[in-house]
């Protein structure tokens, strides 16, 4: 019955001081509102530039033949590695670390359907490549073991490379010709958004059976290798064994760098997760300012607000009223006001959100994401700065004598 009649005292007291409550909301609206929003735009940015690049691969790391750095094994330096495809056999079977491997290689061919003749990259891959470099389908299937065994001529085509073909028209099942052969259509590689590549991007290529090169040109050997650890932490002591077997194959130094160049992909991902966290913080403590500002707000106009209810408290203390009492009744009004202003300041971002969200984005940019985690510590910051603003002058007031209280004007 105290409290209810606490709350009831409360909200007559704020409904009295329409104008001054309103603002106070308003500071704590705006407060919430600016952190909250910011935060929701980084969390979307971050996210957008991380699965852009991401959609490169899945934990791989690309490995090129490079140059000789180093004097190995009575070699020189300086003698150029030329990867072979025993090499791939050898990563396979002496690496157990290495989830899967897949090499690699790509020339410029020209698509033929009817009368038209398309120029795309192609790409020779194996069957582990597909989940290594995320290639997702949007429609058909990815290869399968047959493909390989029986050396059927088929091929996936990238999203755009598709819509350059067939313009349009159903493509899986049909057939195209590529270097004077005719390939089937098995798929089509769903729109990809990637900032990240190496011989361009996936919507732009053809891939097909790495064997297949053989009967369209005369190359045997992979030009990189793809390979995937078992887990990322096992990013070092993976690429590390896999350089001592190519390293004896091929006779130079493992630890020479510069015979197997590479990209590490595993490695950029925790730069790229370091600068999503940077943004967050940034943002962060920009919204932290304009929190602030809201703050001070909310605070001077507390302060005022019980420094001129001081003949109040003198009149409760004549009536009975403790200590206790008067501290209670301002601790009720702060945190009934700051709480009622913190649901309509996040009720209003969430909605903006979902307004934002609604709208087309740029390619390849995430909508906002709200973080939960920043609403409640900017409603709480809020919430502690009104609270604490009420209730230091309103002790300082309940500590007068009652007479002396209601002496102030």
């Amino acid at each position: 019955m105290f409290l209810k009649e606490l709350i009831s005292q409360s909200w007559q007291a704020l409904m009295r001081n329409r104008l001054r409550s309103l603002l106070t909301m308003l500071g704590i609206v705006w407060g919430l509102a600016s952190v909250v929003i910011l935060l929701a735009y980084g969390q979307g940015l971050g996210g957008s530039v991380l699965h852009a690049f991401l959609n490169m691969g899945n934990n791989v790391i690309v490995m090129w033949p490079g140059q000789t750095s180093l004097q190995a094994g009575g070699q020189r330096a300086g003698r150029p590695v030329h990867y072979e495809y025993e090499d791939v056999e050898a990563i396979r079977e002496e690496v157990p670390i290495v989830r899967a491997v897949s090499p690699e290689i790509d020339r410029d061919f020209g698509f033929k359907r009817g009368t038209r003749v398309v120029s795309l990259n192609v790409r020779g891959v194996e069957l582990p490549y597909g989940q290594m470099r995320k290639l997702d389908l949007e429609d058909g299937r990815y290869f399968n073991e047959g493909d390989f065994t029986e050396n059927r001529r088929v091929v996936i085509l990238g999203f755009n490379a598709n819509k350059r073909i067939f313009q349009g028209a159903p493509s899986v099942g049909q057939s195209v010709g590529i270097g004077g052969m005719d390939f089937e259509v098995i798929g089509v590689l769903r729109n990809k958004i990637q900032d990240s590549m190496y011989q361009g991007p996936d919507n732009e290529d053809g891939f097909i059976p790495f064997a297949l090169f053989r009967d369209l040109v005369d190359v045997r050997d992979p030009a990189m290798i793809i390979i995937q650890p078992a887990a990322p932490e096992l990013e070092k002591k993976a690429l590390a064994a896999v350089r001592e077997v190519v390293a004896r194959r091929h006779h130079f130094d493992p630890k020479d760098e510069k015979a197997t160049p590479v990209w590490d992909t595993i490695e950029d991902r925790a730069m790229l997760n370091g600068f999503s966290v940077g943004l967050q913080v940034v943002l962060g403590l920009i919204g932290a300012v304009t929190l602030g500002v809201g703050g001070v707000g909310v605070m001077n106009i507390m302060l005022v607000s019980v420094t001129e209810r001081t003949r109040e408290i003198g009149l409760r203390k004549a009536l009975g009223a403790t200590h206790k009492n008067i501290l209670t009744q301002f601790f009720v009004e702060g945190a009934f006001l700051t709480a009622f202003s913190g649901g309509i300041g996040l009720a209003i971002t969430t909605a903006f959100v979902a307004l934002l969200a609604q709208l087309p984005a740029p390619e390849g940019f995430d909508t906002p994401r709200i973080v939960p985690a920043s609403a409640v510590v900017a409603i709480l910051s809020l919430s502690l700065a009104g609270i604490v603003a009420g209730l230091y002058p309103a002790r300082k007031a309940a500590l007068l004598p009652p007479v002396e209280a209601l002496r102030q004007e």
